[in-house]
């Protein structure tokens, strides 16, 4: 058969999500890019692949069967470059990176001036993405590695192919509109019963854990206002309508005036970076992963990793 990864890739990423513009923002196409991709797997195979329902669409039994098969096809193609790269000694090629904001922000400016001047045969792109999708996409060879968030209090899935190593870890504080704690530098979690809370939506894997984290002492947030993005939350707590967690990290994407309260009780994030365990010895992902590392020990807290 005459088709391409990308095709294949598409396909994949279509049984993950469901519609072309969903495949487009995870791929970085546009959704006439994937409908042509996919439309070019059609020729190749001389089958119908996929059917509109509404404004969704949903793949023939065609669709899957190849879909199974491309996931195999994928990993093995994968698993080749890796084993080429590893005859070579210098950490030379390129590499896609996938990342969420505040990685893109603290973290990849820096890697990437040590990578500069370590590995000078080592070429990285990045692609930002939301942040509960990069496992995802390193699984699907979307992108070769990722830095992502795990919560303990809402672990992320383990796939046995997937390495997730922890760069950072980060404690949660509370966010508050300024002098509406009366001047407490902490509290607990049963302190702040009542208050109006501004959170990511429970589907997401931040939302989730703080709201699992305030359960188990006995308190249910009170959501005011559901907002994915932290300078949009920053600047919510900032104007007075409510409060939210915060990290160091986190305070850094924004310059706000409001207080911060440390909460007795942990609630933790870990920063971590994902790739395939069949990628653990190829040479450009051991130097970017090892420049990741020293970034986040060094720049990040002073090595809390």
């Amino acid at each position: 058969m005459d088709w391409t990864s990308a095709q294949l890739r598409s396909l994949v990423e279509l049984t993950r999500r469901g519609t072309i513009t969903a495949v487009a923002e995870s791929l970085g196409y546009t959704p006439g890019g994937v409908s042509q991709q996919i439309a070019a797997l059609e020729k190749a195979t001389g089958m119908e692949l996929l059917r509109r329902t509404g404004r969704r669409v949903e793949l023939t039994d065609a669709g899957m069967t190849l879909a199974r098969h491309a996931e195999r096809i994928l990993s093995t193609e994968a698993e080749a470059v890796e084993a080429l790269e590893r005859t070579r000694n210098d950490a030379s090629g390129t590499l896609l990176v996938g990342l969420f904001a505040t990685a893109a922000a603290e973290i990849l400016p820096p890697a990437l001036r040590t990578a500069r001047e370590d590995h000078p045969g080592l070429t990285v792109h990045s692609r930002d993405m939301d942040v509960d999708e990069v496992y995802d996409a390193v699984a699907s060879g979307a992108v070769d590695l990722a830095l992502g968030l795990d919560y303990p209090d809402v672990p992320i899935p383990r796939d046995p192919a997937l390495r997730v190593m922890r760069l950072h870890r980060e404690r949660f504080s509370l966010a508050v509109p300024t002098g509406s704690m009366d001047g407490r530098e902490t509290v607990t979690m049963a302190q702040t019963r009542g208050l109006g809370w501004i959170l990511p939506s429970a589907d997401s894997y931040y939302g989730r854990a703080v709201r699992t984290a305030f359960r188990r002492a006995g308190v249910e947030p009170e959501v005011l206002h559901e907002v994915t993005d932290t300078a949009a939350t920053l600047a919510l707590v900032e104007a007075g309508v409510g409060v939210s967690t915060v990290t160091d990290l986190m305070l850094r994407l924004r310059p706000s005036r409001f207080d911060v309260v440390r909460l007795r009780e942990t609630i933790e994030r870990h920063i971590v970076v994902v790739f395939r365990c069949a990628a653990e010895r190829r040479p450009t992902v051991v130097a970017l992963v090892d420049v990741l590392r020293a970034v986040a020990q060094s720049g990040l807290g002073g090595g809390r990793a």
